[in-house]
């Protein structure tokens, strides 16, 4: 029997796929790339916390990158908790990032929504970092290119908890192409060697679960990703 939860919800505007991930035996858990809606994404923890008969705590705010749609309801899904007057979820981004992520309001703008300024990141993450969840293990991976604070978030499989093998790729790997690289910090050569170092290096098997659109596996990917064929 499984032992978490993962719930895909595409939010906002530009569908971001934002993560929830609960470890059923410890009901703790994280939310990776809260973009937008926070409302939507806090009535999901409720159905969970409902289905499981018990509260979860949240334990981490995961960002894969600092791009708004990322990063939009982090703000708000945190102060949701302080007013609670539960232990809040920390705020986890690479320092790379720390510049695009503070000027929310500006990338906003540029494109024609609206934010108030982020709450300030709680914990740099670390290329190779281990992290621990309940049952749940990840390591960082840091990929720049997309931005230069861009990371996937491996999630290690494990067997007797039912976790398969995956990796949560933000905008750096999409089901059949990658991220774009002409925004803040983007460079091109530079992302198509995270991917190629740090994702196509997993096992085929491997899920991959990116920032926007269907899930793949790595091993599809190698074999029919045209940007990857043409540009490594």
């Amino acid at each position: 029997m499984q032992n978490f939860i993962q719930k895909t919800l595409p939010v906002g505007r530009l569908q971001c796929n934002c993560q929830i991930l609960v470890c059923k035996e410890t009901l703790k858990a994280v939310i990776v790339d809260p973009g937008d809606e926070a409302a939507f994404i806090l009535k999901e923890i409720k159905e969970i916390e409902d289905v499981l008969g018990a509260p979860i705590q949240v334990k981490a705010l995961l960002h894969t990158h600092a791009h708004f749609d990322h990063i939009g309801a982090t703000r708000a899904v945190k102060e949701h908790f302080i007013a609670a007057g539960v232990d809040a979820p920390q705020i986890f981004l690479h320092q790379a990032d720390e510049v695009i992520y503070s000027r929310l309001p500006e990338q906003g703008a540029r494109f024609g929504f609206q934010f108030v300024p982020p709450l300030p990141v709680d914990q740099y993450l670390q290329d190779g970092q281990k992290m621990g969840v309940g049952k749940m293990k990840f390591t960082v991976l840091h990929t720049p290119g997309h931005s230069p604070g861009g990371v996937c978030f491996r999630k290690h499989e494990d067997s007797e908890a039912s976790i398969p093998e995956s990796v949560f790729t933000g905008d750096t790997l999409f089901r059949g192409s990658v991220g774009r690289s002409d925004l803040w910090g983007g460079n091109d050569q530079q992302l198509v060697q995270s991917i190629q170092t740090r994702i196509m290096t997993l096992s085929d098997d491997t899920i991959i679960w990116p920032g926007h659109g269907p899930s793949t596996t790595v091993g599809h990917e190698r074999k029919t990703n045209p940007y990857l064929n043409t540009r490594a």
